[in-house]
């Protein structure tokens, strides 16, 4: 599965991004954004299950969104009130019964 991740960017505190990974098929198991900042570990964001349900990082809960679009193949990451500590590369991960693949990251970049 080849993912493609954009919607990064330089925003504002108190702005708002929506990512878009496209390529998320159907028949996942989950599907996911992660972010890492430098010099921190890697930590899962939101993510949402085959069944629909989601859950995210205590940090995003009531900011961010994830979303899927079946017929565009597309899962979105709306980000609302973003903070300068959501400053990281954000990356898509879809998991599914034949494996798991990465999108390439995007930066997103909360200014002060």
């Amino acid at each position: 599965v080849q993912l493609q991740a954009s919607g990064g960017g330089l925003v504002q505190a108190g702005g708002s991004l929506r990512l878009s990974c496209v390529g998320i098929t159907s028949g996942f198991n989950a599907i996911g954004w992660y972010r890492q900042a430098p010099g921190k570990r890697r930590e899962l964001v939101a993510q949402m299950r085959g069944g629909g349900s989601t859950n995210y990082a205590d940090s995003v809960k009531g900011r961010f969104t994830i979303s899927r679009d079946g017929a565009k193949n597309t899962v979105y990451l709306q980000m609302n009130n973003l903070k300068p500590e959501d400053t990281a590369v954000y990356r898509c991960n879809f998991i599914s019964n034949g494996g798991t693949s990465w999108g390439q990251g995007t930066q997103v970049t909360v200014s002060s």
